[in-house]
């Protein structure tokens, strides 16, 4: 397991980064998980005739890796969603890296919470962005 942070441990400016090349077998899994099957992620056909001209990941999928920081990495284990904002900006295409980042640029100590922005990136684009509230386990 990943080390990870109790609220006191915690600094505004802590960053965290995490990495993942979306295959097909993720976007095919994901569907099957969320039940979005909009043909954009899983029909070739049907995606070579919208917008992005090929299939691409769902933005879920991507904005997924947030989640995993947060519960893995900074804060890490016990670390409770209560919010999440995120803006779409650009699609991730089937074989794209993409790394999620999460820093931290507030804390409130009396609630034990940590607001942090959170950015998923495909090379230098950004693709999605936002801010996530959590909760954040104090020491015993």
């Amino acid at each position: 397991m990943s080390s990870f942070y109790r609220f006191d441990d915690l600094y505004i400016g802590q960053t965290e980064t995490l990495s993942k090349t979306i295959t097909d077998a993720d976007v095919t899994m994901y569907a099957a998980v969320s039940l979005d099957t909009n043909p954009v992620h899983l029909d070739e056909e049907v995606a070579r005739r919208s917008r992005f001209g090929a299939r691409v990941a769902h933005g879920m999928l991507s904005a997924g890796l947030i989640s995993a920081l947060l519960g893995t990495r900074l804060p890490g284990p016990g670390t409770i969603y209560l919010s999440q904002s995120l803006t779409f900006h650009a699609p991730v295409r089937i074989g794209q890296t993409v790394t999620a980042t999460v820093r931290i640029t507030d804390l409130n100590l009396p609630r034990k919470s940590a607001t942090l922005r959170t950015t998923c990136m495909v090379k230098e684009n950004v693709v999605i962005d936002g801010e996530a509230c959590v909760l954040v386990p104090s020491r015993p």
